[in-house]
């Protein structure tokens, strides 16, 4: 790893003190400062590796990924040597979706320090993303044991473990977080998610003297108050439960906003430029089942189901489909949707075809493979006109039930969560796409209602298997029995049988009465 004094070399010392003064700033977000230190030391050094690199992690801290790109590229060309450069390039190629050069950027920069425990943890971060458990746990395990109170790299191990089917192990890793330090929201969400949970009447009284001090980061502020609400719902305090999920979606919406009426126009906009795509017929595709829904409403389960049949080979939340869309968008200079009708049936099948190479490698071992991302249901159009022989199942659950357990669920990215009226603004666009796009393709598009499935599991699973063309086997039935890693939050359900006790919203009563509202339900009316 650079010295200090390599890092610096070929920088007058007026220079380099200014330098080393812009990696102060951005390390303590100062970011108006540093730019404004950088604008001096470019007029000085404009080609030196140091002072690209740190233009480059500005312009990434700012949300320019491009100018960050060329920069670190240039960077690199100069000091090839530098784990910094190599990790920051693998975050930039992350936001640019391109995670192949992302993960060569992570790996080169753990090669080239070693020591770094940041390295360690990017890269098993999107490792595990990418669905490699094992080698994500390797890489997160040298994150801990270079920093053992590296909070976040120790949570993600626990999570990992807890996707593997390692429960006592996951909890170790979470209880050494929240022995360190009482207000690490993310492990104490950790273990409010395992299964049986492990946190008694010490630990809630923990969270709430956490949460009434209000010390803690505000992110680990939300994660607590999600983790003591799931802990009082599960001893079926459903009113402080309420009380407490109110309060940390309160905290959440002030760091994420959503705009219902921009996302309908978005998807009306989408709804009608593939109405004007015309049909293609070709043979491509018969590999892929699309599944996708809302989150919590049982697409998980369904996966499993499939993942249990010989012939298919189940994977994690695949996000290739939306980085072939948006590289298109990037060619055709315009966002998504709005160049759909411009392209010709032979360009919607040569994306089709850089779908399937990317996903090449979930096809080494069986013919057919799950691509479970939920929402997948805005492309349903573009999956149809690249890979026309694909199936694609939409799962649905009672709405009041699936917005209710969205709201209880900590998410990354899912901002319309934290309200009930976006809740059900976005779940009114998911059912309006739903219909339309069964209606334009009836014998691709399969809608699949989870109380349906528990009430009579065998025959709709017999009619599930029929629609993607797979015949009929018994070990799709005992699904549970099926051994194969799932890393979404329903891991731990889909190891079990069908239960028939999931609905939890007569539990909350009249509370939930402003969700039924927003639903266009009736109010709540008692047992």
């Amino acid at each position: 790893m650079l010295t200090p004094q390599q890092r610096f070399a070929g920088l007058t010392p007026a220079a380099a003190q200014r330098t080393a003064a812009v990696a102060q700033a951005l390390e303590q977000g100062r970011f108006a400062q540093a730019e404004r230190d950088l604008i001096a030391v470019l007029a000085l050094a404009p080609r030196h590796p140091e002072v690209l690199r740190l233009f480059g992690t500005l312009q990434a801290k700012r949300g320019n990924p491009r100018e960050a790109l060329d920069a670190l590229l240039a960077a690199r060309a100069l000091q090839p040597a530098d784990p910094f450069i190599h990790n920051t390039l693998g975050g930039v190629y992350e936001s640019l979706q391109d995670h192949t050069q992302a993960l060569a950027a992570l790996r080169r920069a753990c090669e080239t320090g070693p020591g770094l425990a940041s390295c360690w943890f990017n890269y098993g971060k999107l490792l595990f993303v990418f669905g490699e458990i094992n080698a994500a746990a390797a890489a997160l395990q040298k994150a801990v044991a270079l920093a053992p109170q590296h909070a976040y790299a120790r949570t993600m191990l626990g999570n990992i473990l807890r996707a593997d089917g390692r429960t006592a192990q996951a909890q170790a890793e979470f209880r050494k977080v929240v022995t360190q330090q009482a207000t690490a929201g993310q492990a104490w969400w950790g273990l409010a998610t395992l299964k049986p949970m492990p946190i008694n009447a010490a630990d809630i009284a923990r969270m709430r003297q956490a949460l009434q001090a209000n010390t803690g980061a505000e992110a680990d502020m939300v994660s607590l108050g999600f983790a003591l609400a799931n802990a009082l719902d599960q001893a079926g305090a459903f009113a402080e439960a309420f009380t407490v999920l109110a309060q940390a979606h309160a905290r959440a919406r002030q760091r994420e906003r959503w705009d219902a009426q921009q996302f309908a126009a978005h998807v009306e906009r989408t709804l009608q430029a593939f109405a004007q795509v015309p049909r293609a017929d070709a043979e491509q595709g018969s590999e892929a089942i699309f599944i996708t829904s809302l989150p919590r409403s049982g697409s998980t389960l369904t996966e499993q189901i499939l993942a249990s049949h010989s012939q298919v080979e189940g994977t994690t939340e695949l996000t290739h489909l939306s980085a072939v869309i948006a590289e298109e968008s990037d060619r055709q200079r315009l966002p998504f949707p709005q160049w759909v009708d411009k392209l010709s049936s032979e360009r919607w099948l040569a994306l089709g075809r850089e779908y399937l190479a990317r996903t090449a490698r979930w096809r080494e071992r069986k013919p057919r493979f799950t691509d479970k991302l939920p929402t997948n249901w805005l492309y349903v159009g573009a999956i149809r006109a690249m890979l026309p022989q694909a199936r694609i199942v939409i799962v649905r659950r009672d709405p009041l039930e699936n917005c209710l357990a969205c709201w209880r669920f900590l998410f990354n990215h899912h901002a319309y969560t934290h309200d009930f009226g976006d809740l059900a603004a976005y779940w009114r666009e998911f059912d309006r796409a739903t219909r339309q796009w069964q209606a334009a393709y009836p014998d691709r598009v399969r809608v699949q209602v989870y109380e349906n499935l528990v009430a009579e599991p065998e025959a709709q699973i017999r009619a599930l298997l029929e629609f993607c063309g797979l015949p009929f086997e018994a070990a799709c039935l005992d699904f549970h029995a099926t051994e194969r890693r799932v890393t979404t939050p329903s891991a731990a359900q889909v190891r079990e049988p069908l239960r028939s006790d999931t609905a939890r919203a007569a539990k909350y009563g009249a509370l939930l009465d402003p969700l039924r509202a927003a639903l266009g339900m009736p109010q709540f009316q008692g047992p």
